[in-house]
C-alpha cells in the first residue's frame, strides 16, 4: 500500500484534509490510552461519506478498520495498518415521536440523558455504559439486567460493498454480545431506539440508582476496556478471577482491578502488550482452577510489537 497516495485520494473523498491524518497515533483514541499508529485516519461526517471510503478500500484492496470511541477495544502496539474510519463525528440524537434516533459515533450515555430529558423510559441501563451508539448495536450492549436488544427497533448499517442497509429488529439477530452487524462485518451508522413515556423523575431516580452502584463496583478512576470478558454460561467472570487471588495482579502497567475483577485498569503506562499478556494470564490461571474458558468480550485488533518500515 502506498500511504501517501490512500491519505491523498481520502483527502479528496472528505474533501477536508483536517478529517484525513497520516501516522497518527491511536492511543489518543482508546480508552485504556493505547495503539500504535494507524496508517492513515479518517473521520467522516456523514454516510455518503461512510460509503465512499468503503467503495474506495475494497476496490483498492486495502485493509479497512472501524473505530468507535474505543471505549470496548485494546488496539495493539504495533498499530493498524491500512485505513481506519472513526466514527466520532457522527454523533446527532433526535426526537421522532416516541423514538429516539442517534448516530453510531454519539455515546450511550447521551442517549440515555436525552431519553431522560424528554421523559423517555427504556434507557435507564445505559446510563453508566461507556460506549458508542455504534459499538451497543454492533455487540447488543448491556448492563444491570438491560440491553440494546430491548428497546431497539430498526438500524442503519453499511456491508463491504458500501451498500445502505436498513435492517428490522429480526434482520439484527441480537444475541449476548453479538449482533448480524458483528457477524456479517457491517458498520453501523444509527440506531432507533422504540421507548415509553414515564414521569422523569422516576427515570432519573433509577438513572441515580445504577450510576451510585458503578461508581461503587466499577474502577472508573483509572483507564480501562470496560469489562473484559463474557459472562462465561453458568458463572461470572468477574467472581472467577476474584476466587483464583487474581486482584492486583499487574503485568507491566496493567493490573486485574482490586475493585472489581472483571476490570483490567491502566495504573502506570501500560501498554496493549501489558494488556495482552494480563488477558491471557487471566484466562490461563481460570482454566487451570475452574476448567473455565473466559472468553474476551474487549475486541484486540491491530499489529503486535513495534513498527516496521512499510
Amino acid at each position: 500500500m502506498n500511504k501517501m497516495k490512500v491519505y491523498q485520494d481520502l483527502m479528496r473523498i472528505v474533501q477536508d484534509g483536517g478529517r484525513v491524518k497520516h501516522d497518527d497515533m491511536l492511543s489518543a483514541y482508546t480508552f485504556t490510552k493505547t495503539g500504535g499508529e494507524a496508517d492513515v485516519l479518517v473521520l467522516p461526517e456523514s454516510y455518503a461519506e461512510v460509503q465512499r471510503i468503503v467503495r474506495y478500500t475494497a476496490a483498492e484492496g486495502i485493509p479497512m478498520t472501524v473505530l468507535g470511541n474505543g471505549s470496548n477495544v485494546i488496539v495493539r502496539d504495533g498499530g493498524i495498518r491500512g485505513v481506519v474510519i472513526n466514527l466520532t463525528r457522527l454523533d446527532a440524537i433526535h426526537l421522532d415521536g416516541h423514538h429516539i434516533i442517534a448516530q453510531s459515533g454519539a455515546a450511550i450515555i447521551d442517549v440515555s440523558r436525552f431519553a431522560l430529558k424528554h421523559g423517555l423510559t427504556g434507557m435507564e441501563f445505559a446510563c453508566g455504559i461507556p460506549g458508542s451508539v455504534g459499538g451497543a448495536l454492533y455487540m447488543n450492549a448491556g448492563a444491570y439486567g438491560g440491553e440494546t436488544a430491548d428497546v431497539l427497533d430498526h438500524a442503519v448499517a453499511v456491508d463491504s460493498s458500501g451498500q445502505l442497509l436498513q435492517l428490522n429488529h429480526s434482520d439484527l439477530r441480537l444475541g449476548y454480545r453479538n449482533s448480524a452487524i458483528s457477524r456479517n462485518g457491517y458498520i453501523a451508522l444509527e440506531g432507533t431506539f422504540a421507548l415509553t413515556p414515564r414521569h422523569m423523575p422516576e427515570i432519573k431516580a433509577e438513572m441515580d440508582r445504577l450510576t451510585r452502584l458503578r461508581r461503587m463496583k466499577q474502577p472508573l478512576e483509572f483507564p480501562s476496556c470496560g469489562s473484559v470478558f463474557k459472562r462465561p454460561p453458568g458463572y461470572f467472570a468477574g467472581k472467577l478471577i476474584q476466587d483464583c487471588g487474581l486482584q492486583g495482579t499487574r503485568i507491566g502497567g496493567v493490573e486485574v482491578s482490586r475493585k472489581h475483577a472483571g476490570f483490567m485498569v491502566n495504573v502506570d503506562h501500560g501498554t496493549a502488550t501489558d494488556y495482552i499478556n494480563l488477558i491471557r494470564h487471566v484466562q490461563k490461571t481460570v482454566k487451570a482452577k475452574f476448567n473455565v474458558d473466559l472468553e474476551t468480550e474487549v475486541k484486540i485488533i491491530g499489529e503486535s510489537g513495534e513498527v516496521q518500515d512499510r
